[in-house]
């Protein structure tokens, strides 16, 4: 196909984005804005289009799902356009790279093993392969390759469970919320911003240990979290604007009142 049929063409699929995406980096005849991007200049539209997928998942509304999906996909072909660029890797070796980890981590669904177990023994051998990808690659240390760019409150939670593995956990929740009051103490007591700093995040991580031996995920939860308050701030708003008023015309007392009835109005869990 020639070029400028490809470019065109409404069934290009992948080689079609791939070929648009050489044409937005071309030194010569491309893009200026796009030319001048890197790895790292990249990375941020990266993580704010996963979360523009997820945002799609959790309204249901598969049509955005769709377009969000594209610009996910723009951002590894934009990675990997980078990657080919400078010798490092196309976009065919990192589809293959990833197609040999999947056969690799599903002997039970491509090799000879049996399909017969349990999805618990399934997740333990999946930490199995995993750990002996980890050791060839010489992430020899409990914590090596936990991602430094996942949100915090998930990366605490992968750093817990690698740590609990291999035995340093509490058994129960009980010393987990014994030990959130003790760093809750230590936040009260806390005379500095750097200190107030450091006991804060104390205590959130301890809190996502929490999260993690209810089997609650502390980011949905956040979210979730994040979602009522949205939901019944604007309750308040609306209560107001039928008299005509909006909240800087109102005061705390009101609001907080409002903000209950709000409540009491929302079907109870």
């Amino acid at each position: 196909m020639e070029n400028n049929d490809l470019l065109h063409a409404k069934n290009g699929g992948i080689e079609r984005l791939l070929y648009i995406m050489r044409r937005l980096r071309d030194p010569d005849t491309g893009c200026p804005w796009d030319i001048e991007q890197s790895f790292s200049s990249i990375a941020p539209y990266t993580i704010e289009e996963a979360y523009e997928v997820a945002d799609a998942i959790a309204r249901g509304d598969m049509a955005d799902l769709k377009g969000e999906l594209g610009d996910l996909l723009l951002q590894t072909v934009y990675h990997t356009a980078i990657g080919e660029e400078e010798g490092l890797f196309t976009f065919h070796t990192v589809a293959d790279a990833i197609s040999d980890k999947m056969v690799a981590r599903h002997p039970h669904v491509f090799g000879d093993q049996s399909r017969d177990k349990t999805a618990e023994q399934q997740t333990i051998d999946w930490e199995t392969i995993k750990a002996t990808e980890r050791a060839q690659a010489d992430q020899t240390r409990t914590l090596d390759g936990v991602a430094l760019g996942l949100p915090a409150l998930t990366r605490a939670v992968k750093l817990q469970k690698r740590a609990a593995r291999v035995g340093f956990d509490w058994p129960d929740v009980e010393q987990v919320l014994d030990k959130i009051r003790e760093e809750i103490d230590e936040l009260k007591a806390a005379e500095s911003a750097a200190h107030r700093h450091e006991e804060f995040g104390d205590v959130m991580f301890v809190m996502a240990n929490l999260a993690r031996h209810l089997n609650i995920d502390p980011e949905q939860a956040l979210r979730d979290a994040n979602q009522k308050f949205t939901r019944r701030f604007n309750g308040i708003e609306d209560k107001l604007q039928q008299d005509g008023r909006t909240p800087p015309q109102s005061d705390l007392a009101e609001m907080d009142a409002l903000w209950n009835a709000v409540k009491q109005e929302e079907p109870k869990l």
